[in-house]
């Protein structure tokens, strides 16, 4: 018996009283994904396959799993951020361009420290603006669909 300045809870019987539930895909363990199911879902990744996609192949694959979207949705998730080893996502656009071989100019402001501006130039557009300097045309738009 447990008892509180208000309430007192008194326990007959400890054992469960309901049947097991039919739908497991809540249950945490049942949900799991396997080491290779795991290392499926980084190949698909790294394939730019979209996560329905790959729940779609992960539930022929395994029927008696059940794989539910947001666990697809997490994984993705943990692999992204595994791949950016603590870096937030601007430097971490950095970090590829510079890895890719783009030129990049970025400018922050002097108060805060903020990111305010940033060009990003494929080598080959580099290339031919030194071929060609005097025809420049940038491509500013943003949102202007909407």
């Amino acid at each position: 018996m447990a008892t509180s300045e208000s309430w007192q809870l008194f326990v007959h019987n400890g054992r469960h009283n309901h049947k097991v539930a039919i739908y497991s895909h809540s249950h945490a363990q049942a949900a799991r994904l396997t080491e290779e199911q795991l290392h499926q879902n980084e190949q698909f990744r790294k394939s730019h396959v979209p996560p329905r996609n790959v729940l779609r192949f992960l539930r022929k694959q395994d029927v008696g799993r059940a794989v539910s979207a947001q666990k697809i949705y997490n994984v993705v998730a943990k692999i992204k951020m595994n791949r950016m080893q603590g870096r937030n996502t601007v430097e971490e656009a950095l970090c590829l361009n510079a890895q890719k071989g783009y030129t990049v100019f970025h400018r922050n402001r002097e108060e805060s420290n903020v990111l305010s501006d940033i060009v990003v130039a494929h080598p080959t557009s580099i290339a031919m603006i030194r071929m060609w300097p005097y025809v420049l045309i940038m491509d500013t738009t943003y949102k202007t669909n909407k």
